[in-house]
């Protein structure tokens, strides 16, 4: 697989959504972003990186542009658009996403730059990059802990993220927005009954609200129930105080039905008509998936 799929997280990450002109060369674009190792390399030198400039960096594909370069999805990745009654879930669309983790920031502005650099003349409709950063050490900014039930190991994140024939990663991306007023004004114990875990360490809370983001992403609110579906996270929140913060979410699973089976539960379109108290903090405004190759099939369409 790419190098960001299951490596562990840095201090800083880089989410470059791309969209491209309808009438663009898609292989050419293809042709341009396949070679995102070759600008990390340009970027830090092999020979001289080490822990604090590395960059972990990986690039994927909204389904139509995928099959316009000649990609043939194993599965159904498009991502509808959702709603329930505590807000809604938009479909974005996208071409090209890049994920890139850095310990130094300004590595990552650059990279952007040189890849920016590289796409072919007139190729790109419009972009957005958005620089993460770690918060309290791996909170979000609503101040619980941001996922505990991450796998730890590196061979149970890469069972959980990458399809085993393949090499390749499906992805979900979404940007939220959150309520820092609400956040700063509810009490803990309001905040908690919301998430279902306690704010300051994150132990699960034994009896939870069916409501609760945990009862909806576990499928139930019994005592530590057993989840039905994982996935590799790699959420950091982001943002400024003068304009919007809160988290980039982003998943990473060897299947995009583990998606399906978490956002529909948290708009209530699954077994029942409960919303995701996680809704009434923060707001989505942005999502999609993406389909990140295997590093082989890759090279191909360099």
């Amino acid at each position: 697989s790419q190098p960001s799929v299951y490596s562990q997280g840095k201090n800083h990450a880089l989410y470059l959504w791309i969209y491209v002109k309808p009438e663009a060369n898609a292989k050419e674009v293809a042709k341009a972003v396949a070679k995102l190792q070759k600008y990390v390399d340009q970027v830090t030198d092999p020979k001289m990186r080490d822990e604090e400039d590395e960059i972990w960096a990986g690039v994927g594909f909204g389904p139509n542009f995928y099959k316009q370069i000649g990609g043939k999805p194993k599965e159904d990745y498009n991502y509808p658009h959702r709603k329930g009654n505590l807000g809604e879930m938009p479909s974005s669309g996208g071409d090209v996403f890049i994920h890139a983790k850095c310990n130094t920031p300004s590595k990552l502005f650059e990279l952007a730059q040189v890849v920016m650099k590289n796409m072919p003349a007139n190729s790109v409709e419009s972009f957005e990059d958005v620089y993460s950063f770690v918060y309290k050490n791996g909170r979000d900014l609503s101040g619980f802990i941001d996922g505990t039930e991450n796998a730890a190991d590196e061979e149970s994140r890469q069972n959980i993220a990458v399809d085993k024939e393949t090499g390749g990663s499906y992805v979900i991306t979404q940007k939220w927005i959150h309520d820092l007023q609400v956040i700063d004004k509810e009490k803990d114990k309001t905040l908690e009954s919301w998430v279902g875990r306690s704010r300051p360490d994150s132990t699960e809370l034994s009896r939870k609200s069916i409501t609760s983001h945990v009862a909806r992403m576990t499928g139930g609110n019994s005592w530590q129930q057993a989840k039905p579906v994982e996935i590799v996270r790699q959420s950091m929140p982001f943002g400024s105080l003068s304009s919007e913060a809160g988290l980039f979410f982003i998943g990473y699973a060897a299947s995009p039905m583990n998606f399906e089976f978490m956002l529909d539960r948290m708009v209530g379109a699954r077994d029942d008509s409960n919303c995701d108290d996680i809704m009434r903090l923060s707001k989505n405004i942005k999502g999609t998936y993406w389909y990140f190759p295997g590093a082989d099939e890759l090279k191909k369409f360099a």
